[in-house]
């Protein structure tokens, strides 16, 4: 467990009978950016060098959804369950608005949300992600299946589809996984193969278009940042570039020489555009 994660207390909330957990950095004063989870991802599966960057001006929240590592409970059946497990969360906390930063499938359940309860939402950063199955979108090929159950190890699948095999790419992922897998890591920090199964069937029909948000991106209001790697094969680049121009009011980075994971390979650059792009839009909007 990193020193960040071991110093920062888990706390619950109940949510319809339910525990869930979550964790709070920086100030506790202004406008929270909360952080929705990757698949298989939990609240200890944040880069602490991204959260600790954030941390540093913003109130920063991430949690675990239902049956995902630290909260309890059964994992959502789709997407839209998701949701409203999250919006359940932020009434529970008492949050009148909040800033949100969605990464892979926590940015399905942040487009939604968006759309289902948009008075909760100021700004939105989506990362890594896409809007559903639907003309125009990209699948990921049949290649990322194969690595997923390929046997090889972890430093290798995530070279291959989070990072890059290039030399810059190769050290950013043994820093990263050595910042999250420290001999102090929770058994609970990681997902159960159980959750990952319902998890994975939810992703499915995301992209089979049940509850997609890929038909109704033109009605999002509020201001969006939409950040990728340029070589994403888990979520494919092309999606990016097609929320980007569906979204009014939105703007796209992405990242040269890096896959899925471009917020954790270049954690200084992603977390200070972030910041920019909060402070930018307080401030008037782009000018």
């Amino acid at each position: 467990m990193s020193t960040l994660y071991a110093n920062t207390p888990i706390q619950h909330a109940e949510v319809g009978g339910t525990r869930l957990a979550y964790r709070e950095f920086g100030d506790r004063t202004g406008v929270p950016l909360i952080l929705f989870s990757r698949f298989r991802g939990s609240i200890d599966d944040w880069d602490p060098s991204v959260i600790e960057r954030l941390a540093a001006e913003r109130h920063v929240i991430v949690f675990d959804n239902r049956g995902v590592g630290f909260s309890d409970g059964k994992v959502g059946a789709d997407i839209t369950e998701m949701t409203d497990t999250a919006i359940h969360l932020i009434e529970e906390l008492g949050i009148p608005q909040a800033d949100m930063m969605g990464f892979s499938m926590g940015g399905y359940i942040t487009e939604r949300l968006a759309l289902t309860r948009p008075e909760l939402v100021r700004y939105l950063i989506l990362v890594g992600t896409g809007a559903g199955g639907g003309e125009g979108a990209v699948l990921q090929g049949p290649e990322i299946e194969e690595w997923l159950k390929s046997g090889r190890s972890m430093q290798e699948i995530l070279e291959a589809i989070w990072f890059s095999t290039s030399e810059t790419g190769k050290a950013a992922t043994a820093n990263y996984l050595a910042r999250i897998y420290t001999p102090e890591r929770p058994e609970r920090a990681n997902v159960t193969d159980e959750a990952g199964v319902a998890l994975r069937k939810a992703i499915n029909d995301w992209w089979a278009g049940e509850g997609a948000t890929l038909e109704e991106l033109h009605k999002i209001e509020q201001p969006t940042l939409i950040v990728n790697g340029i070589q994403d094969a888990m979520v494919p680049t092309p999606n990016s570039f097609l929320m980007a121009q569906k979204i009014p009011n939105s703007q796209l980075i992405l990242y040269p020489d890096s896959g899925h994971g471009s917020l954790f390979q270049y954690p200084e650059a992603f977390s200070r555009a972030v910041l920019d792009f909060i402070t930018t839009q307080e401030t008037g909007g782009l000018r």
